[in-house]
């Protein structure tokens, strides 16, 4: 599926039956993405490519094109990309679920601001809005490529955050600069 988000910015997204191995995951999102750019943007499935190294991020090589923003996510069988044809993108996607210590993770990665919000919330919205905030966060890092930290080492980032409208019990955003 495709979906545009903005001007340049786009949602790819692939699901997958139970058990799917992770490799098999990423293959799949991978060549899911090459087809449905392909298509959109009249090129040949071989002219994209995703290039990967052990440690960083994907990235997404369209022939002759200037390269693109490019991350991809996973989790609960359901795989995600988000594409910036014009600057740096993030995405992160998350199954909620209860999170038994999720004001010491909560302080530790998202901040005193965000746990704060989270602890005033009533208890039956507090999950998702958890792995809201979590995905928001993790995007952002994602976009200027940075690696999970707590949220007193985090970089100070600018950029726009866009919440994904998937199917419940998955919440996920996108980050562009």
């Amino acid at each position: 599926m495709l979906e545009r988000l903005a001007d340049g910015v786009w949602l790819i997204s692939t699901g997958h039956p139970p058990g799917t191995r992770r490799e098999d995951a990423r293959r799949r999102i991978r060549d899911h993405v090459r087809e449905v750019l392909g298509k959109e943007l009249g090129l040949p499935a071989q002219a994209i490519s995703v290039v990967s190294q052990p440690g960083s991020a994907p990235r997404l090589l369209l022939g002759k094109m200037r390269e693109p923003g490019f991350s991809i996510s996973h989790d609960n069988g359901m795989s995600v990309a988000a594409i910036n044809l014009h600057g740096k993108v993030g995405i992160d996607l998350m199954h909620v679920q209860e999170v038994p210590d999720w004001q010491a993770v909560a302080l530790d990665f998202l901040g005193p601001r965000i746990t704060t919000l989270l602890q005033h919330l009533p208890e039956d919205q507090r999950p998702e809005a958890f792995a809201t905030a979590w995905c928001q966060q993790e995007a952002r890092l994602k976009c200027h490529g940075y690696k999970l930290v707590e949220w007193a080492w985090a970089p100070v980032m600018s950029e726009r955050t866009i919440e994904l409208n998937l199917p419940y019990p998955l919440v996920g955003a996108i980050a562009t600069v």
